[in-house]
């Protein structure tokens, strides 16, 4: 055990200093131009109105920020109350045909909320990253709360219909889809056995009857992924099979065979422009599950620890993961090889979106990350300064970075 007269110290093991050492030593990496915020961030979205310059994250601290990347800062802060005291774990966007909208976000209460969506940022003048600047940022009072679920609720995810379906997971394993407007529950759908943690939009269409309909994956903590049909009038599960005719399809008389291809709970899912659905588990795998192959997997991309989210870049031909070892890797669609591992996090990286040229990522360090997705920065990234010593890896400092973290580690002894 180390000595130390630091209270701060007490009842910890050597590891335990190690490890606060070495995180205070990575909270000194600028990588990623990190915008610090006042809490954990547990989701993000892309800003509708400015999606090459701004995102929308949840807080643990109970409250959604809309965060201008460039200049960084903190435009638009949304609060479910005056004294918000639960963490907000999911959002979902509602854009205006020309402006205004609505801004939903999923809380640990059990409720959603709702706001209206800022067209743009316009009459913030606060410049300074973080929550110090906190009274010049502009509060959104909230419009509507819904009630329904008997649980954190989970996911979030809004069907573009012509008249738009906002559709709800939770902890209670229960599905719910809501009129957005009205804030009234339409209808409740069971499957799962267990808490439902994703949602994936699969497809919209139209019925012979011109009956408007979404076709959704939702996927749980026991590791089974459920597919639905969802409309204003009607919801029922649907068979996972690639085949099934959706608009001949009724409501089963019982729960069908789930999709099941991870050995542990499912984190996330994505749907890429083929159709083809990717998938984030706590099994230390993110996979492609192919329709034409009826969602067999071709892709099952590695990693050390839980895989918090996954999203593709169509136009560039790459696929991006979270990882709960602090890390964010770019990997080739086609190959399925690493490109890049993006380090500058120092806690789990929970979600991804992109935006402009890159992603931004955001994790439980409290920070909002952008990276470049160009392929030569992506290799110019790859390409870090290390050494070998001791058989381990050693990234090398400059002289301004050694003199931080040598006045870091001296503040903490």
């Amino acid at each position: 055990m180390s000595i130390s007269t630091d209270a701060g110290h007490f009842f910890q093991t050597t590891s335990s200093l190690d490890e606060s050492r070495r995180r205070a030593t990575k909270r000194t990496n600028t990588a990623g131009s990190p915008i610090p915020l006042s809490s954990k961030i547990l989701a993000l979205a892309p800003d509708p109105y400015a999606p090459d310059t701004a995102v929308y994250v949840c807080e643990a601290a109970g409250c959604v920020r809309r965060v201008s990347l460039e200049p960084p800062c903190v435009s638009h802060v949304f609060r479910p109350d005056a004294a918000p005291d639960a963490p907000l774990t999911c959002l979902a966007l509602l854009p205006g045909p020309r402006s205004g909208g609505t801004l939903f976000a999923g809380s640990w209460d059990k409720n959603i909320y709702a706001w209206p969506l800022p067209a743009a940022a316009a009459g913030s003048t606060d410049d300074t990253p973080g929550a110090s600047s906190e009274a010049k940022v502009k509060a959104v009072k909230r419009t509507a709360r819904l009630v329904g679920h008997t649980d954190f609720v989970k996911a979030l995810l809004v069907a573009p219909l012509p008249a738009p379906l906002l559709i709800s997971a939770s902890a209670d394993a229960t599905i719910a889809v809501w009129d957005p407007v009205t804030g009234a529950r339409l209808h409740g759908l069971v499957g799962h056995a267990r808490g439902v943690q994703a949602l994936a939009l699969e497809d919209v269409g139209t019925t012979g009857a011109g009956e408007s309909y979404a076709t959704i994956f939702s996927a749980d903590s026991t590791r089974e992924i459920r597919r639905w049909f969802v409309s204003a009038s009607r919801a029922f599960e649907l068979s996972t099979d690639p085949g099934t005719d959706v608009e001949s399809a009724a409501a089963p008389d019982e729960p069908l065979a789930p999709l099941v291809t991870h050995e542990t709970s499912v984190y996330a899912l994505r749907v890429d422009g083929d159709g083809d659905l990717w998938t984030a588990s706590a099994d230390k795998s993110a996979r492609c599950l192919v329709r034409e192959r009826g969602w067999k997997a071709d892709t099952i991309l590695k990693h050390p620890d839980f895989v918090r989210d996954v999203i593709v870049d169509e136009r560039r031909g790459l696929v991006v993961t979270a990882c709960r070892d602090e890390g964010v890797r770019v990997w080739d669609r086609g190959t399925g090889k690493c490109v890049a591992e993006l380090e500058g996090h120092w806690e789990e990286v929970t979600g991804l979106a992109l935006v402009g040229k890159g992603v931004v990522s955001v994790g439980i360090d409290g920070t909002v990350r952008w990276w470049p997705l160009d392929r030569t920065e992506l290799e110019r990234l790859a390409r870090r300064p290390e050494e070998e010593e001791g058989g381990k890896s050693k990234v090398v400092l400059t002289a301004e970075e050694e003199a931080e973290l040598a006045e870091l580690l001296d503040d903490s002894d």
